[in-house]
């Protein structure tokens, strides 16, 4: 996993704006992700642009592209977001070692009915 690519990738507010679009509607083309983008964020990018902010997603593993006939469809990928979770999030999600031994012990206390 790459962090600089992927905080580099979030970093920008129009790409946020398309990974928010495509978890509401996963597998936009091109065409559908400019239409949204202008009507319901007011957005102004020519779709090279568009196409520029999607490349830099799928570098960073954010984006997955599939043909379909000869339309080239879009779908968030969620994966590197959740091994970034797994490394700095999910050990502040977890009691220290010490608050377990604690409360582990504190069960045991519980069952023997001290």
């Amino acid at each position: 996993m790459d962090l600089d690519r992927l905080f580099r990738a979030l970093a920008d507010p129009t790409r946020r704006r398309m990974l928010d679009e495509l978890a509401e509607r996963d597998g936009q083309t091109l065409f559908e992700l400019h239409v949204r983008l202008i009507s319901w964020h007011g957005a102004s990018l020519s779709r090279q642009a568009l196409s520029k902010h999607l490349q830099v997603l799928e570098e960073a593993g954010l984006l997955r592209t599939e043909w379909r006939w000869r339309s080239k469809h879009h779908f968030l990928e969620r994966s590197p977001l959740r091994q970034m979770w797994d490394v700095w999030m999910r050990p502040l999600a977890e009691p220290p070692e010490k608050e377990k031994t604690d409360a582990d012990q504190d069960r045991r206390d519980e069952r023997a009915g001290r």
